[in-house]
């Protein structure tokens, strides 16, 4: 299946408290990075990728994003949920569990990467198993609290939430259409305890390497994020 069957999905729901603190007076989606909110960041990648139906969920209190979305990127078909979730995991399934059957390419809005490095990994994903759910990876570790990951000589998910592998969760994920609706799911507060059980349940986890994904947080994470797009538009 090529990237541009696959549906999108954006998980932008999270309140930005750190942000907020840090003096952001906007919502964390459109917080900027080099002049781009970080909504229109990931946009603009899952456009580069070729993917132009997507789903995106954001918070109660956020709902002037959607308006910036529909005014700046009126000819993506884009699937609003407005609704403040519990969890990463509930923003989650509400944006996977929508559209179409088969695999979903999701991003969290606040996973900084160049373009090309997030085509680079939806093109690796691609070439997968259909069945098989795909994790992000990245060695810049720039989370407060990663999940680690090892992988084995074939990329093949090992182990997750134990250090030493090197790699940590991006934030980019390809999902399999039964991870996207799995019938007996137990009750699980985050993500990542979803993405332990979905590994420990039978699963077919890879991760693909991203060398450079920011987890934009806290006015630090933005000043790392805008660096490197200005390394990237100096190569260009």
């Amino acid at each position: 299946m090529t990237t541009g069957t696959v549906r999108g999905g954006i998980i932008a729901a999270g309140e930005g408290s750190r942000l907020r603190a840090d003096g952001f007076t906007v919502p964390k989606p459109l917080v900027p990075v080099a002049g781009l909110p970080l909504i229109g960041a990931v946009l603009r990648n899952f456009v580069a990728a070729g993917i132009t139906s997507i789903t995106v969920i954001v918070n109660e209190s956020e709902r002037e994003c959607v308006e910036w979305v529909r005014a700046r990127f009126p000819a993506l078909d884009v699937d609003f949920v407005v609704k403040t979730t519990a969890s990463s995991l509930e923003s989650f399934r509400e944006v996977t569990g929508r559209g179409p059957a088969g695999p979903m390419l999701v991003s969290t809005v606040d996973a900084w990467c160049a373009p090309e490095d997030f085509v680079r990994f939806a093109e690796q994903a691609a070439a997968r198993p259909e069945d098989a759910t795909v994790l992000a990876v990245t060695p810049f570790v720039s989370d407060e609290k990663p999940l680690w990951v090892t992988l084995d000589a074939d990329r093949r998910v090992e182990a997750l939430g134990e250090a030493g592998g090197g790699l940590v969760t991006a934030g980019v994920y390809r999902v399999s259409d039964r991870a996207r609706r799995p019938p007996r799911a137990p009750a699980l507060g985050r993500l990542r305890e979803y993405l332990g059980w979905l590994q420990r349940s039978g699963e077919l986890l890879y991760g693909e390497i991203i060398e450079t994904v920011v987890d934009v947080d806290r006015r630090e994470d933005v000043a790392s994020a805008e660096a490197l797009a200005g390394k990237r538009l100096r190569r260009a």
